[in-house]
């Protein structure tokens, strides 16, 4: 009793910690404004006359460490890349990066201590993360680039979601399996999705999907720190599923695909955009994904004969020669050159304060880096973008993917109403 007791008291000390440094936090960062420097340039948080500070909260340690590792990489090169061609508004970029675990705990921690010297955060993996410091981050109005898709993170004008949200992908993907597929109306799908916004905004998508096109959802909730699939193959198999949404991580995307193989389980798999990684194919499972895996994304693959992308993948292959190249690469470098391209223009504004940076950013109609689809920022309510690629597992092609359909908007994507918050 006296442990608990004294374990409970900590908690509590801790926990009046942490919400006094937030509160510090919130009153250090929340107004954005600044005074000017001899250029007449106005400055904010994380600007100083020499430097401009970036920052990364980044998963090395839990389910996304492969997908942190990749992003992270691609930004520093990024920024490196900038600073060795003179920087930007007479400043260089400083990048501080740490690793949350995918923990919301920490991650909050981070967030207390970064933001009152960021300037942008171009990087932050996990919804719910962001979900949790999504008024923190609209009221300290720094721009962040979440590595997640979900709803839940729309209509705050400080978090740019890039690209589709979890939700389109699904609805993108169910049509896909029935026009190339052969689902059909009054077939059942299986839907694998974590608890959380990921999972749940998938899940709203194959369900809108499903009753527009007359098909039946079968569901299996599980945790991120679930691992065998066994149980969840069995209920897909006994419902007799015709096809399968994989809105997970890699490691429990292998092991439902693996499981299903085993079972003779033989449908397609249809994946969100972060159920898959290259190091997949180098497990057990590989030829059952290179027979039944798809993945919805809106991101081009770094195998795409894109001038950039391959500019992209050799700089990358040469700073890190013993990584392996994945498609985080191009949305980490993307997600850096958005705050870049932010950042400039709030330059040319003379006003690098949060709130001008935020006005530079959101007044982009049609953002191309040159790497799949385009882009409009204007509306935090909106998506960036309704399209979707179809990969294809390729254990020949760079990044271990390879484009099977051309980025496209279903019709019933189209006439979606996407929820907002």
């Amino acid at each position: 009793m006296g442990k608990i007791a004294t374990r409970a008291g900590i908690a509590t000390l801790a926990f009046l910690a942490l919400a006094v440094t937030s509160c510090a936090s919130q009153k250090a960062t929340g107004d954005g404004s600044g005074s000017a420097d001899g250029d007449g340039v106005k400055t904010g948080p994380g600007v100083t006359d020499t430097t401009i500070t970036v920052s990364i909260l980044t998963d090395f340690t839990g389910p996304y460490a492969s997908l942190g590792k990749s992003l992270t990489q691609a930004q520093q090169l990024y920024f490196e890349q900038v600073n060795a061609a003179g920087g930007v508004c007479g400043r260089k970029y400083e990048v501080v990066v740490r690793d949350h675990g995918y923990d919301t705990q920490k991650a909050m921690a981070a967030y207390t201590e970064l933001a009152p010297r960021s300037a942008a955060i171009p990087q932050f993996i996990g919804s719910p993360m962001v979900t949790a410091l999504k008024q923190r981050i609209e009221d300290d109005k720094l721009l962040t680039i979440p590595m997640a898709w979900a709803t839940s993170l729309l209509g705050a004008r400080a978090i740019q979601v890039t690209g589709t949200t979890y939700d389109l992908d699904m609805i993108n993907g169910v049509s896909f399996l029935v026009e190339e597929k052969g689902i059909k109306k009054g077939d059942k799908i299986g839907h694998l999705y974590f608890e959380g916004d990921y999972g749940e905004s998938s899940l709203n998508g194959s369900k809108y999907a499903a009753e527009k096109l007359g098909l039946e959802i079968v569901e299996q909730k599980i945790k991120a720190t679930d691992q065998d699939m066994s149980a969840q193959v069995a209920a897909f198999k006994a419902a007799g599923v015709k096809a399968i949404l994989v809105s997970v991580g890699p490691r429990q995307a292998a092991s439902l695909v693996g499981g299903a193989a085993q079972a003779g389980l033989n449908v397609p798999f249809v994946g969100s955009n972060s159920s898959y990684a290259p190091q997949l194919l180098g497990l057990p499972v590989k030829d059952a994904l290179l027979k039944n895996f798809y993945i919805m994304t809106a991101g081009a693959p770094i195998s795409m004969k894109l001038p950039v992308m391959e500019k992209l993948a050799a700089d990358y292959r040469a700073k890190y020669p013993d990584d392996t190249l994945d498609n985080s690469i191009p949305s980490g470098w993307s997600a850096a050159m958005i705050v870049d391209t932010a950042i400039k223009k709030a330059c040319e504004a003379k006003d690098l304060t949060r709130e001008g940076i935020l006005n530079a950013h959101r007044s982009q109609t049609t953002f191309d880096p040159g790497l799949g689809t385009p882009m409009d920022f204007t509306s935090p309510s909106r998506p960036a973008s309704r399209a979707s690629y179809v990969l294809k597992p390729d254990e020949k092609a760079l990044g271990g993917t390879v484009v099977l359909k051309e980025p496209f908007v279903s019709e019933l994507a189209e006439g979606y109403e996407v929820p907002v918050g």
